[in-house]
Parts: structure tokens; sequence; C-alpha cells
């Protein structure tokens, strides 16, 4: 019995370029599957003071806020069409100091809306226990 050998090498040709387009994928193209519709809804509603967890991928690093009190910001692409800009409070939780463009990081905070994406705040615990404690985790730590 005789095999086609180039119907094969095709087939197992396609498979290696099908795979290889997903393990080589860039990593800021890509977004977890993760439900990030309380943001959507939020921002489609132009709501504020609503509580939301989620993940993404840092698009942008920018300046520590050092007036009052201090915040470290990035901007975080939660979905295809929606950006974010995370302000995590650094005089209540930890700097996230090994945070790079284009990694993952996972959130809960108070979104606030804005006609940019909005802002996610309180990512921190609260040490007057009014306010439902934040956290982001980043490479498996968990920032509060």
């Amino acid at each position: 019995m005789k095999i086609a050998k180039k119907p094969i090498l095709l087939f197992l040709l396609l498979l290696l370029l099908i795979l290889g387009k997903f393990f080589f994928q860039e990593k800021s193209s890509y977004l977890p599957d993760f439900p990030s519709q309380q943001i959507t809804q939020a921002y489609a509603g132009r709501k504020s003071n609503v509580q939301v967890e989620s993940r993404g991928i840092v698009v942008k690093l920018l300046r520590d806020d050092l007036k009052g009190a201090k915040h470290q910001k990035f901007l975080v692409k939660v979905t295809n069409d929606l950006t974010i800009l995370i302000a995590h409070n650094i005089d209540l939780a930890p700097r996230i100091n090994s945070l790079k463009e284009g990694e993952e990081i996972s959130f809960y905070g108070e979104y606030e809306w804005t006609s940019k994406g909005g802002t996610v705040h309180w990512t921190h615990h609260d040490p007057g226990r009014r306010h439902p404690d934040g956290w982001i985790k980043h490479k498996n730590k968990v920032y509060q």
C-alpha cells in the first residue's frame, strides 16, 4: 500500500504554520479571554464609582504622579477597542517596579468614566475600612 507523501507533507506544513502563528504571536496584540464586560458597560453608560475586576495588557508606562497622594500610572488595553488608565496609589500599596509594556496584569478597583476610556483607582487596601480593598496582580504577585 502506497501512501501519498505530498498531501501529508502539505498538511504538516500547514499545521506548523498555524501553530507557529499562535506560538510566536506578539503579546501586545493578544488580549486574554476574560470578561471586561463591567468596564465596557460602564464606559458605554458613562458610569463612575463602579467596582470592576478585569485584566489586560500594559501598553504604556507613564510617569508617577507625585503631587498629593503618589500614584504609579500606566495604560492597559482591556479589549481591542478600549484602553484605560490605572492609577495605583503607591503611598498605600507597593509600587510594581518590574512592570513592563506588553505584560499582562489583573486588577480589581474602582472605575471612573472619562472620554479617553476611563480610570481605575482604589487598587490598594483601604486602611479606613470604608471602601472595598482593591489589588493588582502581576506575575503571580498581588500588590495591595
